[in-house]
C-alpha cells in the first residue's frame, strides 16, 4: 500500500531531515574552521560543506521525489546551482546585501532546476517564493542564534577563553539547525509542488 504524500508531511520530512544533514554540514565549519583558515580559506570550506549537503540529503529526503535516485537527479544540480549563486553574491557583495541577494537568486535557481528535472514547472514561482521565505527565515534565525545569543558581547564577557570557543561551536551548530529546518521545509514544498504538478 502506497502512503499518501501530503504537503504537511513533505514539509515536516524536509525540515527535520535537512536539519539533520545541516547539523553534519555545519560541523565542518564548527569543528574545522581553523583548519580551513590555514588551508583553502572560506571558498574551500564552503565547498566542503556543499559536498556534505549533496552527499547526505538523498539518504533522508529521497522519498520526497519517489526514491533516492530521482531525488539526487533533481537535488544535486539544483543545490549546486544554489550554492554557486549564493557564494557569488556573498563573495561579490558581502554583508547583508550578499546574503539577501544570494538567498533570492539561489532559491529561484534551485526551484526552477529541481522542478524542471522532476517534470513540472507549474507554479514554480510560488514554490520559489515559499522556499525563499522558509530558507531565509531559517538562515537569519541561525545568524541571530550565533551572533546575538551565543556570541553576544554580554554573553562572552561572562565566559573564559575556553568557554568562548565552546559557545562559538554551539552557536555555529545552532545556525546549522535553524538553517536546515527552514531550508528543508522549503525543499519539501518545492518537491511536493513538482510532484503534484506533474
Amino acid at each position: 500500500m502506497t502512503s499518501i504524500r501530503t504537503l504537511t508531511r513533505d514539509i515536516v520530512q524536509g525540515s527535520l531531515g535537512f536539519a539533520l544533514v545541516s547539523l553534519v554540514a555545519f560541523s565542518v565549519w564548527a569543528f574545522g574552521g581553523k583548519f580551513f583558515k590555514m588551508f583553502g580559506g572560506q571558498p574551500l570550506m564552503y565547498a566542503a560543506i556543499a559536498v556534505v549537503f549533496l552527499a547526505l540529503s538523498g539518504l533522508v529526503l529521497g522519498s520526497l521525489a519517489g526514491g533516492i535516485g530521482r531525488f539526487y537527479k533533481a537535488f544535486v544540480p539544483a543545490f549546486f546551482l544554489y550554492s554557486v549563486l549564493w557564494c557569488a553574491a556573498w563573495f561579490g557583495l558581502g554583508g547583508r546585501t550578499g546574503e539577501w541577494l544570494g538567498a533570492a537568486i539561489g532559491c529561484l535557481g534551485f526551484t526552477w532546476v529541481a522542478m524542471k528535472i522532476l517534470g513540472s514547472t507549474r507554479h514554480w514561482l510560488v514554490a520559489a517564493v515559499l522556499l525563499f521565505v522558509l530558507h531565509t527565515a531559517g538562515y537569519f534565525a541561525g545568524d541571530w542564534a550565533l551572533h546575538d545569543v551565543w556570541l553576544s558581547p554580554l554573553h562572552l564577557d561572562e565566559l573564559s577563553r575556553a568557554d568562548r570557543a565552546q559557545a562559538a561551536i554551539i552557536g555555529k551548530l545552532c545556525w546549522g539547525l535553524f538553517y536546515g529546518l527552514g531550508f528543508g521545509a522549503g525543499i519539501g514544498c518545492v518537491f511536493h509542488r513538482a510532484r503534484v504538478g506533474a
